[in-house]
């Protein structure tokens, strides 16, 4: 069998090559000529896989080690019988990172007490939930909206979109994009909904570009119905708007879920993915050459610190997101390669900490980060 891998998927070399003919491409390379003998493909969110790349291939199963899956039609491929599989949740840990990191620079910058916050989260699907699990072990006020899990499982631990607009100080995206339908959330964030907010909240965007309307979130800005919007996924990127860049408050190109535990997983579910359907064996394939942070084992010195501040030194020692924001802004213009050259990132669970003069009751909150100690 042939199977066509997307060379920007990491981990993922010597994986097929037992069992398989592999041909590794940049997503943008792959053409109808190269799928047309092709049994599978795995890809990342640049190779399109449409009709126009998949009319009479021999493709029979499309994985992608990423979460979304805008770049696969899959309209098209169920109705020609083509399987087709994401990741999801692979990430989910990457983004908690991202968020907990968002909320101590914002704290730090707005001298806020995180334990007198309310954050509403807007889609409690594997993101989601990690970030409410974070945001409840730092004392914050949490509320949950997630409509379609709501009609499955009630309104015991729910809100509506309008509670949060009403309530949060925080609001925090994680939904997918669907472009229509009860649960639609294209352009969710537009005119009318900043015009209802009852609160002058931070938004904070890590899920999908669209969900976000640009010339609204702008105008919200600037009419002060918003104090601030973080963003890491953009409308139209990589060709991304410049003015609301330099209005956000903190902004990253799109890696939010670019930590390399991360996308180890996305690749080893992939992977796995591909062996079922073919039966290939390769159940117990493990990604390896995962880096190592540059100091995973680090001493944390709790004297004269806040619970707040201990807990902010052990996130930003593992990834401080000014330093994405600050290589943004001074190259817009290299967004894909920013992303593609993403230095080492690692989550909580690689680090281990030498703890000093810190509480039992706060080393235990940072056990339930994730973190060694």
């Amino acid at each position: 069998m042939k199977i066509i891998i997307d060379d920007k998927i990491p981990y993922i070399k010597g994986a097929f090559e037992p069992v398989a003919e592999v041909i590794y491409l940049p997503g943008s390379k792959t053409t109808p000529e190269i799928a047309k003998d092709a049994d599978a493909i795995v890809t990342r969110t640049r190779t399109i896989c449409n009709e126009k790349l998949l009319a009479g291939s021999s493709v029979k199963f499309i994985a992608t080690a990423t979460i979304g899956f805008d770049h696969i039609d899959t309209d098209y491929c169920d109705a020609a019988g083509i399987r087709w599989t994401n990741a999801p949740g692979c990430n989910s840990k990457s983004v908690e990172q991202y968020i907990a990191s968002t909320l101590m620079v914002l704290a730090e910058k707005k001298n806020w007490n995180l334990q007198e916050k309310c954050i509403g989260i807007v889609g409690v699907g594997n993101v989601g939930s990690k970030v409410a699990k974070v945001c409840g072990i730092m004392g914050m006020k949490v509320l949950l909206n997630d409509p379609p899990r709501e009609r499955v499982e009630g309104s015991d631990k729910f809100v509506s979109l309008k509670t949060i607009m009403d309530e949060a100080d925080i609001i925090t995206l994680h939904v997918p994009l669907n472009m229509k339908g009860e649960d639609a959330t294209f352009h969710l964030a537009n005119e009318d909904f900043f015009k209802n907010l009852k609160k002058i909240p931070v938004l904070i965007n890590s899920c999908r570009g669209e969900v976000v309307e640009t010339n609204s979130v702008k105008q919200a800005l600037k009419n002060e119905q918003i104090s601030a919007f973080v963003c890491d996924c953009w409308e139209n990127e990589p060709d991304l708007d410049l003015e609301l860049l330099a209005t956000t408050e903190i902004a990253t190109p799109h890696i939010a879920g670019y930590s390399k535990d991360g996308k180890a997983t996305g690749t080893q579910m992939s992977v796995k993915a591909i062996s079922d359907y073919f039966g290939l064996s390769l159940d117990d394939w493990q990604p390896s050459g995962v880096e190592l942070p540059e100091s995973p084992v680090f001493e944390l010195n709790g004297e004269g610190l806040s619970e707040q501040e201990i807990i902010s030194e052990a996130i930003l020692h593992t990834y401080d997101i000014r330093n994405d924001d600050k290589l943004f802004r001074e190259n817009p213009d290299l967004f894909e390669q920013l992303r593609g050259d993403y230095p080492v990132r690692r989550e909580f669970p690689a680090f281990t900490i030498v703890a000093k003069n810190i509480s039992e009751r706060t080393i235990e909150k940072i056990k339930q980060l994730g973190f060694n100690i």
